[in-house]
């Protein structure tokens, strides 16, 4: 266990690296013990406006545009990458072998062949930590969901799940890297990738899938005048680029326990800002949770057959993992969001790297490589017709 104080930066100061800079913030004031002194070194953004607007809210020392200036910083030991997909091989790879810790945003990586490669660079340095930024494991319902199949519900037969959002649903949402890359890279990598590395979390690996389908319904999207992040709307030029990928994907999974799931993602869908949700069936009862509602969940449990069996909603509360200690409020019906999450992984990774025993670990790179497996195994399916495609291990 270190004591020396961790120096912490991001590179990416729009919507998610702005939840990573406030997760670091949080961090020190979650659970037990205390962390060693942590400070707020940098954040890196292409827009300078962005950078330091991100930086003075919350309170990280400096910021710049040119993220090749950390690797020779020797006041910063963490990094998270939180930008474009398409580059995070080429930062990840120059940041471990600087010596820095990395936590890289999900998708790990734009394709198979960079996740891979940047495994590689993080063996080659093992005495790093390494992660991938899966953060609705950390959702206190979810969590409690797991522990109860584990405990209690027995063998599931049946997950299924969604992720819907509208992001994208107007045509006048103007062109983002998030519209680039071919089939597969879009919903389905964006919030796909939560939605998978979910089910994998709760039932355990997927052994093929299979009926998957994409469709794009906005072709086109024109090119923003100036900066843009996040989802933000913004002034268009008349300029007008090919969307590549899809608003929409479906498919069905067979997991490796027997279970079968159900997969429906969109981009496009009105009236769902962020509506990730799920349903589970087991041997011993099911259980249900929807962001929506992040709080609470819904369990059916010790099954009596009297005509009496149903759903019981439960108020996440200390009893459940990450509420008591997490929350300044860690009491049942004091509700919580999605920010609250990425406070917990970073507490998780700084932990990590203190050599502290505490959270859970964050999501490896292999775990971001199985996502990715996933991805590209649905990609095939859709580009085959449908026809079942088995998931590598």
């Amino acid at each position: 266990m270190t004591s020396s104080p961790i120096g912490v930066a991001v590179i990416g100061a729009g919507m998610a690296g702005r939840a990573h800079c406030a997760g670091y913030r949080s961090a020190p004031t979650l659970f037990d013990p205390p962390l060693p002194p942590i400070r707020y070194v940098s954040v890196v953004d292409a827009d300078e406006g962005v950078a330091k607007d991100a930086a003075t809210r919350y309170g990280f020392e400096r910021h710049g545009t040119d993220w090749h200036e950390l690797l020779e910083d020797d006041e910063v030991q963490v990094v998270s990458v939180v930008v474009a997909n398409q580059l995070h091989r080429p930062l990840v790879e120059a940041l471990l072998g600087a010596g820095k810790h990395v936590l890289c945003e999900k998708p790990l990586a734009p394709s198979i062949e960079d996740a891979h490669a940047m495994i590689a660079a993080a063996q080659a340095h093992p005495d790093l930590v390494t992660g991938t930024g899966f953060v609705y494991r950390r959702q206190p319902a979810v969590a409690a969901i797991r522990d109860l199949l584990q405990a209690e519900l027995g063998e599931v037969s049946h997950f299924n799940g969604r992720y819907w959002c509208d992001y994208a649903r107007s045509a006048q949402t103007p062109m983002a890297w998030r519209y680039k890359g071919g089939p597969g890279t879009g919903a389905l990598a964006d919030i796909g990738s939560h939605l998978i590395d979910l089910s994998e979390f709760v039932c355990g690996p997927m052994a093929s899938v299979s009926g998957a389908t994409f469709t794009t319904k906005v072709t086109e999207r024109f090119v923003a005048v100036g900066t843009t992040y996040g989802h933000a709307r913004a002034e268009l030029s008349d300029v007008s680029e090919p969307v590549e990928n899809d608003d929409v994907a479906t498919f069905t999974a067979h997991f490796a326990s027997g279970a079968v799931g159900t997969f429906s993602i969109s981009r496009i869908a009105p009236g769902h800002a962020n509506s990730l949700a799920f349903d589970l069936m087991a041997e011993h009862g099911g259980a249900k949770w929807d962001m929506d509602r992040p709080a609470e969940f819904s369990v059916i449990r010790r099954l009596r057959g009297d005509g009496l069996d149903g759903y019981n909603q439960v108020l996440a509360g200390p009893a459940h993992p990450y509420v008591k200690g997490g929350l300044p409020m860690d009491f049942p019906g004091c509700s919580f969001g999605v920010g609250d999450l990425f406070g917990y992984q970073a507490r998780a990774f700084l932990e990590q790297v203190a050599g502290i025993e505490g959270l859970p670990p964050v999501a490896t790179f292999e775990d971001g490589l199985r996502d990715l497996t996933v991805i590209d195994a649905v990609a095939r399916s859709a580009a085959a017709g449908g026809a079942a495609v088995d998931v590598t291990p």
